[in-house]
């Protein structure tokens, strides 16, 4: 398979994807979450979590799991979470394990969540480490929109960090958002409420995303001529999703046929006024003199 026919494969595929939540968004959910960074931690060690947000698709309705509302719920103090994080962590773990186990049959939109650092398996270690028994998502009913946005643009979509800029090119709302550096620093310094904002806020924005690319009015940093290549193949699916697309096409094919035809025209004149005169035609002529007259006799 061709680079080219790959490229499309992958953004068709990609785009089935989006029109799917689009005509059925009552099977779809999108999750997002907020944890202790993973870079400062031990060796082995996983990090903790602090929110967890879950929304609907179908009516944008969001679920928050989340360690200062467990705090709250206990009449723990926020100034006395750190002391009881264990306790507070298995506890909204456990509420969101048991929404888990209500919607295993649901499709989960997520931004990475892919592995034991930051993922479905990092939360369901934590928990395990917690001492609950986690409820397994099918892995194919697990959509990563960042692989799914690559597979529509390609990788200069947006510069790093991705979402982020993705999201302030397309004028989405950043009220609350925080960065994975201010997230840790919001951790580290105890501010789980604004951690639980950002997480909120993520799953909000993503939403939007995916209304804009099923809308084909997300702005990105690349346009079909990149995506796709300059190659007849490349052209044809250019052509065919979009419609100012197929009229440059044309247009440059006219252009171009005009000029071919015109230089094929020219090629044809010099040929012709080239080819020497009378060429198939033998004639000897010899002059001679009757009555007082010249004449010329012709053989």
């Amino acid at each position: 398979m061709s680079k080219v026919s790959y490229r499309i494969k992958k953004r068709k595929h990609a785009k089935s994807i989006l029109k799917d939540v689009a005509d059925n968004p009552s099977e779809y959910l999108i999750i997002h979450y907020s944890c202790e960074s993973f870079f400062d931690l031990p060796e082995g060690n996983t990090p903790r979590v602090t929110s967890i947000a879950v929304r609907y698709v179908r009516n944008a309705q969001t679920h928050s799991f989340s360690i200062h509302k467990m705090a709250e719920l206990r009449g723990i103090d926020l100034a006395h979470i750190n002391q009881n994080y264990n306790t507070l962590e298995r506890a909204m773990l456990d509420d969101f394990i048991e929404f888990v186990r209500g919607h295993t049959n649901y499709k989960w939109i997520h931004i990475n969540m892919r592995n034991i650092n930051f993922g479905f398996e990092a939360i369901n270690h934590r928990y395990r480490v917690l001492g609950g028994t986690p409820a397994e998502i099918n892995d194919n009913l697990k959509v990563d929109l960042a692989g799914l946005l690559i597979d529509l643009y390609g990788k200069r979509y947006s510069p790093h960090p991705r979402m982020e800029n993705l999201y302030r090119e397309n004028r989405i709302t950043m009220a609350d958002f925080m960065t994975g550096e201010e997230e840790a620093n919001a951790f580290e310094g105890g501010d789980y409420v604004a951690l639980h904002r950002s997480t909120l806020r993520k799953v909000d924005n993503m939403q939007n995303v995916i209304t804009l690319a099923n809308e084909d009015d997300l702005k990105v940093k690349v346009n079909l001529f990149q995506i796709y290549g300059i190659s007849p193949s490349g052209l044809f699916q250019i052509a065919k999703e979009n419609w100012i697309g197929a009229v440059i096409l044309f247009v440059l094919g006219t252009i171009i046929g005009h000029f071919i035809t015109t230089k094929l025209g020219k090629v044809d004149d010099q040929n012709v006024n080239s080819q020497p005169q009378n060429d198939s035609i033998n004639i000897n002529s010899e002059r001679y003199i009757e009555g007082g007259e010249e004449n010329t006799k012709i053989e």
